[in-house]
């Protein structure tokens, strides 16, 4: 994406919605949807029949061999408009990774081309039965019959390979990790919404978890649950009639693995390599430099994305993250202090793909994030997955 990107600030979102936070809903998936959905419309002050686009990505989070079943471990685009009615023009989903930074990119380009005037955007997730991450399948095909016979199996094989790399390459401790978790547990446990609510985590609960995947270990992961979010977007022309303070996207890049690996294998160059590309694309798209953004929220579905965001977004040194935490580097309560996770992340809200760094960009930016406020934060961004297998949003506060 050039330096003229055209559709800079030219979208914003102007309302939301977000459910509780549970380890199992007592209500379907998609029942949820259409109240998040219903609420947000209401709270951007539209009328259901007005918005006539709907994105999401309603990509699984399992590595079990689920199969998926629209309205119940998921909730597509199309699901969605038909349960709430009126006549959408535009119903869109996003089939990738970075399920968040596709749908927004998405929905900005229906805006701005005029192919919708109101859009809504989800993300629906679904905690299945059972254990989450064990492996049913009986045969293996593919590239994977390279991998799965041999253990290498699900996401917790694929983050502990680049978390050893980098603690080997660069001596990072289990304590500096604790900082991250830490934080992001201190932070979900102040948002009424949450998994974690009021449930702060100390750095001895940290430390004696069980290792899951060496080093990973259970607080290491986001927790799996049912929630839903969604928001309503628009034209910045449009949002000046609306309600709320509306918060303009600034500019978006996406990432795909610059070489080619077998399924799950994350070299930590990869990522770093990858991530430097994808960073220099979201300056370009957006005007923005990584050291001008007021409220950086980076993605944590795995505690050590956080060091690599920090990295790669050039926030501090490489191979310095892990004692830029340890530090207090990312403490949202220290004055100076860059607050990567204000809005406690994934690590501590629950399993919600990047919503939570969506949200806090939107709360924060349009003055809406209560006691919680900070009142000089006027840009963000939103990273989404990985570095080198995801993407990043950046907001603005202003059309300009």
């Amino acid at each position: 994406m050039s330096d003229g990107f055209e559709a800079r600030n030219k979208v914003a979102i102007v309302g939301y919605a977000h459910s509780d936070i549970r380890r199992t809903a007592d209500r379907s998936l998609g029942a949820v949807a259409v109240e998040v959905a219903r609420t947000a419309i209401e709270d951007a002050g539209l009328r259901v029949g007005q918005v006539d686009g709907y994105v999401s990505s309603s990509l699984l989070p399992s590595s079990g061999g689920r199969a998926p079943e629209d309205g119940v471990s998921i909730v597509s685009s199309t699901w969605l408009a038909q349960r709430l009615g009126g006549d959408p023009r535009y119903v869109a989903g996003f089939d990738g990774v970075g399920q968040l930074t596709g749908s927004v990119a998405m929905a900005v380009n229906a805006l701005v081309s005029g192919a919708a005037d109101y859009v809504v955007v989800h993300r629906a997730l679904h905690n299945p039965p059972g254990r989450y991450h064990g492996n049913s399948l009986q045969q293996v095909h593919g590239l994977q019959q390279w991998t799965a016979p041999q253990g290498f199996f699900g996401p917790l094989a694929m983050i502990a390979l680049p978390y050893n790399e980098y603690a080997q390459r660069f001596g990072a401790r289990p304590e500096s990790m604790a900082a991250v978790v830490i934080e992001a547990r201190k932070n979900g446990a102040r948002i009424p919404w949450s998994y974690w609510y009021d449930q702060p985590l100390d750095t001895e609960e940290y430390l004696s978890a069980p290792k899951l995947f060496d080093p990973v270990s259970r607080y290491d992961c986001d927790i799996p649950v049912d929630g839903v979010a969604a928001f309503v977007l628009t034209t910045a022309e449009r949002a000046k009639d609306l309600p709320h303070a509306p918060v303009y996207i600034s500019g978006y890049a996406s990432s795909t693995p610059t070489r080619r690996r077998l399924p799950l294998h994350w070299p930590l160059d990869d990522i770093f390599d990858s991530g430097t590309l994808l960073a220099r694309r979201l300056r370009g798209s957006s005007g923005i430099s990584m050291r001008e953004v007021d409220l950086p929220q980076v993605y944590d579905g795995f505690s050590p994305f956080v060091w690599f965001w920090l990295e790669v977004l050039g926030l501090c040194p490489r191979g310095e993250a892990h004692r830029f935490v340890e530090a207090g580097g990312i403490d949202s309560d220290l004055p100076g202090a860059i607050p990567a996770l204000s809005g406690g992340g994934a690590l501590g809200n629950g399993r919600m793909h990047g919503i939570p760094q969506m949200l806090e960009c939107y709360l924060q930016l349009s003055g809406r994030a209560g006691l919680r406020q900070r009142t000089t934060a006027t840009t963000a961004v939103a990273c989404h997955s990985s570095p080198h297998f995801g993407g990043a949003v950046v907001y603005s506060a202003y059309p300009f």
